[in-house]
């Protein structure tokens, strides 16, 4: 199981074996389940989109535990797709009737709390249907491909202020017993780290102490590869970073932040970062025109834990495309320190050849003692399992690192795995964070 699913299982598991705890269903709730389904879905929902705010804001200190921020966010795109799941079928079973579950048992809250809650029900339960609305609407945004990054971006935001509707319509609704429950104390601890997230989303401030203010220094555009190659001086500030790992750039506010891996090793005393920008979205395709030499960028991170770090003396690495970039960053870092070193042979896979881009390959390969396997796929062919294992004999002893479209990546897998490859032993790069 990957460690997106997994961690999905292990939040949806918890949360339910908690709200199943003694002592959170109402006795005068037991004769029928539109109550307790109402509940239920609506404590998830809360829950799920809580976490969802909190991933939003790219906590460091949560990376390694999900293996990288690129799974960070897609656990975060699958909380926020649960969550508005739960909030269906919340609002569904809740849609025949107006249910006033707080009525006829919250004795136990003060009189003048009951009172203000019993005043707010009508407004809370209108209130959490339009936000039901605008989420539907919000998340299929997210979701859909065609949507342009720079709008998505803006339009995502605007979860973080329907989040916190939701908080309101929830504790004017939530039955006062579970805050004496373990669902209720955690319920009340994801509403604050909630709240807390927004106010960081909605301020701007989301991965404000990892940035760090640099200029663009030079650019070399690949017209047959679509690819734009950037080189930026950074200010002092940048920790440094492992190859692999990738960094978000900033060069006009309208546009936002963009994730962009990182092709370059970190030599302290040059504060240099090199990127390959592939056209693949309208962003994309106007910065060979947009940018310029010496305009002023804004670089975050780093970040990822694609980082060729394990016990293997054996490494193969498969690059599809601009996949090719961290593979690049990884080969600078041999060559400046040949003492780290694997045997390693890299396939890459391209569908356009330049040869100034090959060349450079070529030479960073040979800097640093990597066997490449070059396939340019209308005169090769496609890459496959029996090719790998034709080329590397011994390719089971070996860790496989992968970076390229995720079809690809999943196609190989499958069929390493099949002939006996551990599947902890295939790490992959989620190539698409949206």
């Amino acid at each position: 199981m990957t460690t997106v699913r997994l961690a999905l299982t292990f939040v949806l598991a918890g949360f339910t074996a908690l709200w199943l705890a003694p002592g959170i269903v109402a006795p005068d709730t037991g004769r029928s389940l539109q109550p307790l389904v109402t509940q239920y879905t609506g404590t998830m929902a809360l829950a799920l989109m809580s976490l969802a705010m909190v991933l939003a804001t790219r906590p460091k200190w949560l990376e390694r535990p999900l293996n990288g921020l690129d799974r960070m966010y897609r656990l975060h795109k699958w909380l926020g797709i649960t969550g508005l799941g739960f909030m269906l079928v919340h609002w569904w079973v809740s849609s025949g009737k107006h249910l006033r579950l707080r009525r006829g048992w919250a004795e136990e809250a003060p009189a003048a709390l009951q009172a203000w809650l019993q005043q707010q029900e009508g407004m809370a339960e209108a209130v959490g249907e339009w936000t039901f609305y605008a989420v539907v609407v919000l998340l299929l945004l997210a979701i859909v491909r065609w949507f342009p990054y720079h709008l998505f971006q803006k339009v995502h935001r605007l979860l973080a202020v329907a989040y916190v509707f939701i908080v309101y319509h929830s504790l004017v609704l939530m039955p006062p017993n579970y805050w004496t429950q373990p669902i209720g104390w955690l319920v009340a601890a994801l509403i604050v780290a909630g709240l807390v997230s927004t106010v960081i989303v909605l301020s701007g401030r989301i991965g404000h102490s990892r940035k760090v203010n640099g200029t663009i220094e030079s650019l070399t555009f690949y017209p047959r590869l679509e690819v734009l190659e950037g080189t930026v001086n950074l200010d002092e500030g940048w920790p440094g970073h492992r190859p692999g790992q990738f960094a978000f750039i900033t060069d006009e506010k309208r546009e936002g932040a963009h994730p962009y891996t990182i092709a370059s090793d970190w030599v302290p005393e040059e504060h240099r970062l090199t990127f390959f920008v592939k056209e693949l979205g309208d962003h994309t395709r106007e910065m060979p025109a947009v940018l310029k030499e010496g305009m002023p960028v804004t670089v975050e991170g780093p970040y990822g834990c694609f980082d060729f770090e394990d016990n293997h003396c054996r490494q193969i690495w498969i690059a599809g495309g601009i996949g090719i970039t961290p593979f690049v960053a990884r080969m600078k870092y041999l060559a400046h320190n040949p003492g780290e070193h694997s045997r390693i042979d890299l396939f890459f896979c391209t569908e356009e050849y330049d040869q100034k881009a090959a060349e450079k390959l070529i030479a960073d390969a040979r800097a640093a003692e990597v066997q490449l396997h070059l396939y340019y796929t209308p005169r090769d062919g496609f890459l496959t399992g029996d090719r790998i294992r034709a080329t590397v004999p011994e390719w089971n002893n070996a860790s496989i690192w992968f970076c390229g479209p995720t079809g690809f990546g999943h196609a190989l897998k499958r069929d390493l795995v099949a002939n006996g490859l551990r599947p902890k032993d295939f790490h992959q790069e989620l190539f698409r964070m949206r």
